[in-house]
């Protein structure tokens, strides 16, 4: 069951510039790889400029006084494929049309723009850091009915990240999580989230604990840079843990990892004074395996504690739909979600849902998994 397309209301390049220095930023190679950034264009077409790289072409600037333009889905005779980083930054801009062939925007792309909606095209894989900030008329995106993944603060400073936060302060969209600003407490991110924005918690001082679902295998960089009141993260599941991750977060005294950790990049842990306790659910040799900074100051002054009592999920456990590796309550509300039609519930695993062994899910396996969890 897919989800129902999400339609909600929601200068210069110095300042744009300006905003990139000031906010420590690591930014993934596939950000900058499909969308080069270039003083000037090397066609132009219609109120459009735009470079051919390789086998497609890429936007690269426009005419900043236009404020409608419709993107087309080839220049040149190559296929538009993505949006390149500052191409319509700061324009006077109100209305874009964007083309089924674009699969990437690049870093700042919109920012300062006049944008009141936008429609973002079922081709969209990636949108890069601050593609659509502080576009202060921006009340009105709708998304395509998949898992887009997103770098820093895509809409930060919009009517619309505003008004998703005043209904839930973990902003999901179609299985990302990509914004928890205002979250405050103890966060227990859903199983429906399957990726976690860059920066999603960045300098959020009002978070005390995060406990990340079996279906999230990477923190990425800067998750929770800055948050001085982080004292507990469960990340057993992530497979790897990206730069400036925790930078800062100099309350943090209780994390738990892995065996299925793989990697902790170098900056990880960045300037974190705190004294932990590390719980690594494996074994001293799977530790010693996971690629790192040995000269790391916080994993060095930390405390170990190893438990292999730790089964990875993603067995065939019948009835365990959200595919964490045990079969609860849980798995019976995901499911109840997902068979009434809410986009938000995806099924990690949907054939252990099938308690009636016909192929098909319906109201039966339901009556099935209260059986069983009531005997």
């Amino acid at each position: 069951m897919r989800p129902k397309r999400l339609a909600l209301k929601a200068a210069s390049f110095i300042a744009a510039a300006a905003l990139l220095a000031a906010v420590p930023l690591s930014v993934p190679d596939s950000a900058f790889s499909t969308a080069p950034m270039t003083a000037y264009a090397d066609e132009s077409a219609g109120d459009l400029y735009y470079t051919v790289d390789g086998d497609h072409a890429v936007i690269t600037g426009c005419n900043y006084t236009a404020s409608s333009i419709e993107i087309p889905d080839s220049l040149g005779g190559y296929p538009v494929t993505a949006i390149g980083d500052y191409a319509f930054n700061g324009a006077e801009l109100t209305s874009i049309k964007i083309p089924d062939t674009v699969t990437s925007i690049g870093n700042y792309a919109f920012s300062m723009t006049g944008l009141t909606s936008v429609t973002l095209p079922e081709s969209l894989e990636y949108i890069g850091i601050r593609a659509f900030e502080l576009c202060s008329s921006l009340s009105e995106v709708s998304f395509p009915d998949h898992l887009v993944k997103m770098n820093s603060m895509v809409f930060d400073s919009t009517p619309w990240i505003k008004a998703q936060r005043q209904k839930d302060p973990l902003v999901i969209v179609n299985g990302a999580l990509i914004d928890g600003q205002t979250a405050k407490g103890d966060i227990v991110i859903p199983s429906s989230v399957q990726y976690v924005a860059s920066g999603t918690f960045q300098r959020n001082d009002n978070i005390t604990s995060v406990v990340f679902p079996s279906t999230v295998k990477e923190l990425n960089d800067n998750t929770f840079f800055f948050c001085s009141n982080l004292t507990s993260a469960d990340v057993r599941y992530v497979t790897s843990i990206g730069s400036m991750a925790f930078a800062y977060c100099n309350k943090l005294t209780d994390l738990k990892v892995s065996k299925m950790l793989t990697s902790i990049d170098g900056y990880a842990f960045s300037d974190v004074t705190s004294r932990a306790t590390i719980t690594v659910y494996g074994t001293k040799a799977d530790w010693d395996s996971v690629e790192k900074n040995d000269e790391d100051v916080f994993l060095n002054n930390a405390t170990y504690v190893f438990d292999d009592n730790f089964e990875i999920p993603g067995g065939d456990i019948v009835g365990d739909v959200n595919d964490d590796g045990s079969f609860n309550l849980s798995d019976l509300v995901l499911f109840s979600k997902w068979l009434l039609g809410d986009p938000d519930a995806k099924l990690a695993k949907w054939q252990n849902g099938d308690l009636v062994h016909d192929e098909k899910l319906d109201a039966f396996d339901l009556c099935m998994m209260r059986k069983a969890l009531i005997s």
